[in-house]
């Protein structure tokens, strides 16, 4: 990612596939990430709150309906809280970062109906956001399920950039009455092991 060609190609590798973007050549620059990049879409995120914990809310509001259940609203303070806690955590920001700031840029000439590649940045950031197994699996279904309630972004990266944040920090955050209980499946150790 430190080389650039006229054309301002980017290569990333992602779920193992190699990608090339090919950005406008007047948005055209090398993505170098350094802290101050990292801070930087931090704080966007952090300022994108009405937007994000709105698309938060209506998702809840929908699942929960569908699956007969009632789930609690979020806060802004609770998305803040979130975010945070994200960020706080070096190696996650990084990668985070990298993937706001890739859909943030991308675009597609004509809205082409073939063009995926912000599909899987935006499932891949929602997954993410949302945490370990099974969240993680969660959160890239409910992108899947927000992204198609997105359609008003300036640009097709930020409806799915949109859709990811509004599903990862759903997912990540509480209100799900599953989540609230202890998992009938959990093991306590005996303390010893059958030979």
């Amino acid at each position: 990612m430190h080389e650039c060609t006229a054309l301002g190609l980017i290569a990333i590798d992602l779920l193992e596939r190699s990608i090339t973007l090919t950005v406008s050549a007047h948005t055209a620059h090398c993505m170098h990430l350094t802290p101050e990049t990292v801070a930087r879409e931090y704080e966007w995120i952090h300022s994108r709150d009405d937007r994000i914990v709105s698309l938060i809310n209506n998702v809840r509001n929908d699942l929960g309906d569908l699956f007969d259940t009632d789930v609690d609203s979020v806060t802004t303070e609770q998305y803040h809280d979130a975010v945070d806690e994200v960020f706080a955590d070096g190696d996650l920001a990084v990668n985070v970062a990298a993937l706001v700031w890739l859909l943030r840029e991308l675009d597609v000439d004509g809205d082409y109906p073939g063009f995926v590649v912000d599909e899987l940045l935006g499932r891949e950031l929602a997954g993410m956001l949302a945490g370990n197994q099974p969240f993680r699996l969660l959160g890239e279904a409910t992108f899947h399920y927000a992204d198609v309630h997105v359609h008003d972004g300036e640009s097709a990266g930020i409806d799915d950039l949109d859709a990811a944040l509004a599903a990862g920090f759903q997912t990540r955050l509480p209100g799900w009455n599953w989540c609230e209980t202890a998992s009938p499946f959990t093991q306590q150790s005996t303390g010893s092991v059958d030979q």
